[in-house]
């Protein structure tokens, strides 16, 4: 195993670049230990390893952002527990981890829905960041989940609109916007929320529901949810 983490390493460090960690940087992608790599270049790596949960727990204990990402795809739900989806996301540090492991990972656990309250209430930036970002994935990704899970969810992000946190208050909106996507009763829920959110003196929900309006009642999202099933 520790042969393997080495050599995926060395394959990472072969591919790194400055412009891609400054290019990181300017979006908001910081982290103490970046190769510089981007996600197409490593696509192809993360088809030829496939599923490793050995291999994903090894890459996530180096430390490196690019190694976590792997990790993320690498990992196999069925064998995340609770303990370590709460180990890794006090591990985050950046919003592209936390973001990825959330959609491909966490989401496809029997254990999302669990964290969703949990973490969305914590005061840790990218804990709270996960909370909404795991909520806007499994918006997109749990296909049999009922409306009052979302309209449960609805509920923490007018809790969590107050928070003027970028990387919070961008999750909030994500998980907003998402959920107002499922159907037509969701939505005009969500846009009901986002008229309040709006309507508020404080910025940061001013913004959210500002932004999420102007998609929620746009033509696409209009058009694709009075479509027939």
């Amino acid at each position: 195993m520790k042969q393997d983490v080495r050599a995926i390493l060395a394959w990472l460090e072969r591919r790194a670049t400055a412009r891609n960690r400054a290019g990181m940087a300017r979006y908001g992608i910081r982290s103490a230990k970046a190769f510089g790599v981007s996600m197409a270049t490593m696509r192809p790596l993360v088809k030829r390893l496939g599923r490793n949960h050995d291999l994903a727990l090894a890459l996530w204990e180096t430390g490196w952002l690019e190694a976590r990402v792997l990790a993320g795809f690498l990992a196999d739900p069925a064998q995340v527990s609770p303990a370590l989806m709460d180990r890794w996301c006090r591990d985050f540090d950046n919003w592209a981890v936390c973001d990825s492991t959330c959609i491909h990972l966490f989401s496809r656990t029997s254990h999302g829905w669990r964290k969703v309250p949990l973490w969305s209430r914590r005061t840790d930036e990218f804990v709270r960041r996960a909370g909404f970002a795991l909520l806007a994935a499994l918006a997109v990704h749990d296909k049999r989940a009922p409306d009052a899970a979302f309209a449960r969810g609805l509920a923490l992000v007018e809790a969590g609109a107050g928070d003027s946190r970028n990387f919070v208050k961008k999750a909030v909106n994500w998980a907003l916007r998402q959920i107002g996507k499922r159907n037509q009763a969701l939505n005009a829920a969500a846009i009901a929320l986002s008229r309040r959110l709006a309507a508020m003196p404080d910025a940061a929900p001013r913004w959210i529901g500002k932004d999420a309006l102007r998609q929620l009642t746009g033509p696409a999202v209009v058009r694709r949810l009075a479509a027939p099933s």
